[in-house]
């Protein structure tokens, strides 16, 4: 449910927001100040990893999970009751801001929570194949919000323009009630009952992280920099660069996320299974690499305004991140220890979407730049999977020496 919140976010930055929330812009730049407002989101989430990180490091891991799901749903919830700049002028981006920014505390705590329970319940045989059950909550999600906007576009314009787009945010209020009554029913990390137990919890979790291990820090937010901004770069940006750049139809391009995440579910589950026998970091290498070179190719896919070709190349290069991505969290958790770990994963996670949350406002820039040209989008993309790759090969270094 919490990505599905925050994915029905980048939806409609590209498809929405743009033309409804700043209206007095031309489209290019209209395109900017949406995927600027969808970025703030993710300022906000460090903040979001330092106070539900030292939540779940000093009270619980539940605890934590139960509060950051109840305040993104409430956010997204307000935004389906948002009136437009139309109605109520410049308060319209302003409390749309303050909403996402809402959304990107919540979240800071989100991700990293659920992939510390999860690891710290799993043998430790198991941990990157169950970890990886954690990340199928991203292509669910993405199918829940493409799904929900495919069904919304069906109306006609002006019905979407006016309510339908609503819809789907609205439905964040019965989703929340599931996901709290879920939370409840949870039962707390026994690693951590056993930390709590010896009384090791630190006082400050997140200053420990700097102080204690600054260097796995720096490793864990460059596993994070593809997973964050390559997946948001091709469910956000590439939407909107082939909607509006390329002439393609708005329904084609929300459809080929849902082939995508489709066949990045498949993609999440055998990464878990390589990570088991090769080690989480190796196959996070393997997946920046991929990345990088995939980039060019998949705008060369959607320069040739072919649609068959545009849903390939959603499908080529979320797979490509995905096979890095499914396998960070157990990457992540394995550099830090119990008593650090959720402030540690939050913060390397999230200060990775600081810089990958802008990725899409930076590729929208890079248009400008090249005269509508795809080579700087895609460099950007490359970019991000070697930076990943490099965080990879570290982390596996790491492994194989405990005390690096």
């Amino acid at each position: 449910m919490e990505w599905y919140d925050y994915y029905l976010f980048g939806l409609a930055a590209a498809l929405v927001f743009n033309r409804l929330y700043f209206t007095t812009l031309d489209p290019r730049a209209a395109s900017l100040a949406a995927f600027a407002t969808f970025g703030v989101g993710f300022v906000a989430r460090p903040l979001g990893a330092v106070l539900f990180g030292s939540i779940g490091d000093r009270v619980g891991r539940r605890p934590a999970l139960i509060l950051s799901v109840a305040l993104i749903g409430v956010a997204t919830a307000c935004m389906g009751v948002l009136p437009d700049f139309t109605a109520i002028g410049i308060a319209a981006p302003v409390f749309l801001v303050l909403l996402r920014l809402v959304q990107g505390v919540a979240v800071g705590g989100e991700w990293s929570g659920a992939m510390t329970i999860a690891v710290e319940h799993a043998p430790p045989e198991h941990r990157s194949r169950l970890a990886s059950l954690v990340q199928l909550s991203s292509p669910v999600a993405t199918l829940l919000s493409s799904g929900a906007f495919t069904l919304v576009l069906m109306l006609p314009p002006e019905s979407f323009d006016a309510w339908g787009w609503r819809l789907p945010f609205l439905a964040a209020l019965p989703m929340l009630g599931v996901a709290v009554f879920m939370r409840i029913r949870i039962d707390e990390s026994p690693e951590f009952r056993e930390v709590a137990r010896e009384g090791a919890r630190t006082r400050v979790p997140f200053a420990a992280v700097f102080r204690r291990a600054p260097g796995r820090l720096g490793i864990a937010i460059l596993i994070s920099m593809l997973g964050v901004g390559g997946f948001y770069f091709m469910n956000t940006f590439l939407v909107n660069f082939g909607a509006n750049e390329r002439g393609f139809d708005r329904q084609l391009m929300v459809n080929a996320t849902l082939v995508a995440a489709v066949v990045q579910a498949g993609v999440t589950l055998w990464s878990g299974r390589l990570a088991e026998r090769f080690g989480p970091g190796r196959v996070t290498l393997w997946g920046g690499l991929a990345t990088a070179v995939v980039a060019f190719p998949v705008f060369w896919l959607v320069d040739s305004q072919q649609p068959a070709a545009a849903v390939l190349a959603v499908c080529l290069g979320l797979s490509a991140v995905i096979l890095a991505y499914g396998t960070a969290g157990s990457a992540l958790a394995g550099l830090f220890p119990t008593e650090l770990r959720y402030s540690g994963v939050s913060l390397g996670y999230n200060l990775a979407a600081v810089v990958g949350g802008f990725l899409p406002l930076a590729a929208q820039a890079s248009l400008g730049a090249s005269g509508g040209a795809s080579w700087g989008p895609a460099a950007l993309f490359a970019l991000f999977g070697l930076a990943t790759a490099l965080g990879g090969a570290l982390a596996h270094r790491v492994s194989r020496s405990p005390d690096a």
